[in-house]
């Protein structure tokens, strides 16, 4: 397993995972931008900020780690983000119910050190997991909007 292999991993397994956000403090460059549409501010502490709010809306919020492939720099990764809902998340009020979705990360590293992130999490499947499902026509406009 590569270097950037073993950092992906832990920064989903202990980052994501188990919540600790000191992950990011040992293994994210100082100068690392988040890409992912959402996080705010788009670096390390953005990223911090989204992992306290996730565990703290699914206490038992945890990332399994499907598939990895290595490009290079990059390490592009499928996993399966699951968790149960336990406190506000966002504009959804605690539900108790429990979501399972796909989330697709990459990873760009430089010298031993995270530099560069990318991800998408399936957002309609945990909408839809957690009950907020948007009229049928509004879904039907936008995915005509997509075309």
């Amino acid at each position: 397993m590569s270097t950037n292999e073993q950092l992906f991993r832990i920064i989903i397994e202990d980052g994501f995972s188990k919540g600790d956000v000191t992950v990011l403090d040992r293994h994210a460059s100082s100068d690392f931008v988040e890409h992912q549409y959402g996080f705010n501010p788009p670096n390390a502490e953005g990223v911090k900020e989204r992992i306290r709010s996730l565990h703290n809306a699914f206490p038992d919020f945890s990332m399994t780690i499907e598939d990895l492939v290595t490009d290079s720099d990059k390490v592009w990764g499928r996993m399966t983000a699951r968790g149960t809902q336990k406190k506000q998340f966002g504009p959804i009020p605690p539900t108790g119910k429990k979501f399972e979705i796909t989330v697709i990360d990459i990873m760009r590293f430089k010298d031993g050190k995270l530099i560069e992130h990318w991800g998408v999490a399936d957002r309609l499947a945990l909408m839809e997991q957690l009950g907020m499902k948007p009229p049928p026509k509004i879904i039907m406009k936008i995915m005509s909007l997509l075309r």
